[in-house]
């Protein structure tokens, strides 16, 4: 099915391009979210008539993201989740908890905007892009811990995985070394009268 783009559609073209796209594309997002017309005669006279009318509505809307992603970008977003000991946890995080995360915060986010190839399911410090416009994106970090403590640690820079594993090393390793300093099975003062 050929389209006139209302808008710039990522991957597709700008807004006024003539393209053909299947025609599922077209019916199910295109068309009903007024991205698009049909490109017949009719549709291409109206589209030159409103063009700058379209035009300058796109310019605002980019604005507008524009202001949003300047807020948000770079900004680090704090989520406590309960997770194993190897830091696996249990669930996900996915766009939709992304959203409210940032929206808790006073951003003007949709669940549509956040862009999450596959849901985060380890504890650590996340890059994720929120695409607010076709022309406009803004990078967040979700910080996801088990404690408040835990999120500082790691907002620093600490892993608090491979942290938690060398802690248990060390101990017990301090623990053998006891053991052999003061003999195993041993106790001193025993048998001796005072």
């Amino acid at each position: 099915m050929k389209v006139v783009l209302l808008e710039r559609v990522e991957n597709l073209g700008a807004i006024g391009d003539v393209v053909s796209v299947k025609d599922g594309f077209a019916r199910n997002f295109l068309l009903p979210r007024d991205k698009a017309r049909r490109a017949t005669s009719a549709n291409l006279k109206a589209f030159e008539v409103e063009r700058a009318a379209i035009e300058a509505r796109n310019d605002k809307n980019k604005a507008e993201a524009q202001k949003i992603a300047d807020k948000i970008d770079g900004q680090t977003y704090v989520m406590i989740r309960q997770a194993g000991e190897t830091g696996q946890l249990y669930g996900s995080v996915a766009g939709r908890d992304v959203a409210e995360a940032i929206r808790a915060e006073g951003g003007l986010v949709e669940r549509s905007q956040i862009v999450l190839h596959v849901p985060i399911k380890v504890l650590g410090v996340h890059e994720v892009q929120v695409r607010l416009h076709a022309e406009v994106a803004a990078t967040v970090k979700m910080n996801v811990a088990r404690s408040s403590d835990e999120a500082e640690r790691q907002a620093k820079g600490e892993d608090v995985i491979r942290s938690q594993f060398d802690d248990e090393r060390q101990a017990a390793e301090q623990a053998a070394q006891d053991m052999i300093e003061g003999g195993a099975g041993q106790q001193d003062g025993l048998g001796e009268e005072a």
